[in-house]
């Protein structure tokens, strides 16, 4: 069993400056994400406005698997024009980790 995670450092747009205007570009990427069969979370900055991190996790069989979703999902977040992806953690943990 392998398992990915990967956090995405995300800039908005400048009319996010509430958390109800950051709620309304959140939301859709993390349905958009959901769509991967990723589990998916706003994980930091909640309460920044103007900035979030969005975490990602997956797990398969196969670590080959775990890293063509992680690319996918990374692929997807830095195609969306409403943000600016500044950075990308990613991990990969395999049976063998302890």
């Amino acid at each position: 069993m392998y398992t990915g995670t990967a956090v995405f450092d995300l800039l908005l747009p400048d009319d996010s400056r509430s958390l109800k205007a950051k709620r309304s570009y959140v939301r859709p990427l993390i349905a958009y994400l959901r769509k991967f069969e990723v589990s998916v979370a706003e994980v930091g900055a909640l309460d920044l406005t103007g900035r979030t991190e969005v975490g990602i996790a997956v797990v398969a069989a196969e670590a080959a698997h775990v890293r063509e979703v992680l690319d996918t999902c990374e692929r997807a977040v830095a195609g969306r024009p409403e943000f600016e992806l500044l950075s990308v953690r990613r991990r990969l943990h395999g049976g063998d980790d302890e």
